[in-house]
């Protein structure tokens, strides 16, 4: 069986055979489809959390992918291999997790992380974070910035 597997990924991998694209679920609260694979790129779709896509290629730290009707590429972060949990209830699906799970995911933390943080910094105030985290850039500034900047993204375009 390991063998099996193993000559099937060897003859996947130097296209001897095709292989369906890759299923994968975003893991963010909402992972965002660019038109190039880089974190300057236009975004030009949206998926929510759990949201199923198919990979069609992986370039670097970024995958193409096709969510719905739309492709573009997605970060790794933002997506994982594992079928998240939605739960089917009388309105709209829901997420396994909380509301302040996902929010807390979103911020690196998970409930128990911020709890012992919480406990070592009192006086912590996360008030300018969440502005911060509510701030919208537009990807015309974000490309204006990169210009001014002389960064080159990741896509190659300077």
């Amino acid at each position: 069986m390991v063998w099996t597997r193993s000559l099937t990924f060897a003859l996947v991998a130097c296209g001897i055979l095709g292989a369906a694209p890759a299923k994968m679920s975003v893991q963010v609260k909402q992972g965002q489809l660019r038109a190039t694979p880089s974190f300057l790129g236009k975004v030009i779709q949206t998926a929510a959390y759990g949201v199923q896509v198919d990979v069609l290629q992986t370039q670097g730290d970024w995958m193409e992918v096709k969510a719905g009707a739309g492709q573009g590429w997605m970060h790794k972060s933002a997506l994982t291999t594992k079928k998240l949990a939605m739960a089917s209830g009388t309105g709209t699906a829901k997420a396994g997790v909380s509301s302040g799970e996902l929010a807390l995911a979103g911020k690196g933390f998970d409930a128990g992380v911020e709890a012992e943080y919480r406990k070592q910094n009192a006086k912590a105030d996360f008030a300018a974070v969440d502005r911060l985290e509510r701030r919208e850039v537009a990807a015309s500034e974000r490309q204006a910035f990169a210009r001014k900047g002389s960064l080159k993204t990741e896509g190659g375009a300077k």
